[in-house]
């Protein structure tokens, strides 16, 4: 399709992009572009020391990014809810992953969407893409396209129509940093603390 051969070009060259995921509609830039980051938060009016969850197309690519996962985590979220509105928080390698993503601290929230427009964008771009909700920080997330403020929509560089999965709800957030796991949102997946 040649809009997702748009927004790939466009997020390669350190755009932002708006697309539909398997949640809600995301606004998003590569994981590698400090412009691109920063201009995303000021769009979106985003607390610096907000860290932003960040979209990947397969385990290898995510796992580039975090320090070793532990193998519970892969066996009891990875294998089972991936792909899927699942956002695990991991121990992140601070060098590869930019201080305002992080939201200076140590780790990165990371999820690998059930979504193939998405997943194709991530593996035309090369690199994660991050993946907020398109919307100003504090108001409500968006699951249909013609929701979408037209505010957000003039300040961003495309927009990809299309259609999020039908659930209408947000990822779930699990923090795996710490020990015992703990929920930090209830989302679409239901899953019991380790």
């Amino acid at each position: 399709m040649e809009s997702i051969k748009k927004a790939i070009q466009i997020l390669k060259q350190g755009g932002i992009v708006i697309f539909p995921t398997d949640t809600a509609f995301g606004i998003g830039c590569r994981i590698d572009g400090e412009k691109a980051i920063k201009r995303l938060f000021d769009i979106r009016k985003r607390p610096e020391s907000q860290a932003t969850p960040v979209l990947a197309d397969t385990f290898e690519m995510a796992q580039e990014y975090l320090l070793p996962i532990p193998k519970d985590v892969i066996d009891k979220l990875i294998k089972p809810y991936w792909p899927g509105a699942l956002t695990i928080v991991l121990p992140c390698k601070i060098d590869k992953v930019p201080d305002l993503v992080r939201g200076g601290g140590t780790t990165l929230g990371i999820r690998i969407p059930n979504h193939p427009t998405t997943i194709e964008i991530i593996k035309g771009v090369g690199v994660p893409i991050l993946g907020p909700s398109a919307n100003f920080h504090g108001e409500k997330t968006l699951y249909r396209f013609e929701d979408l403020d037209k505010k957000l929509i003039s300040m961003v560089d495309f927009v990809l129509r299309g259609k999020t999965s039908d659930n209408k709800n947000v990822s779930t957030v699990v923090d795996c940093s710490i020990n015992p796991w703990k929920v930090i949102r209830k989302g679409a997946v239901s899953i019991l603390s380790s």
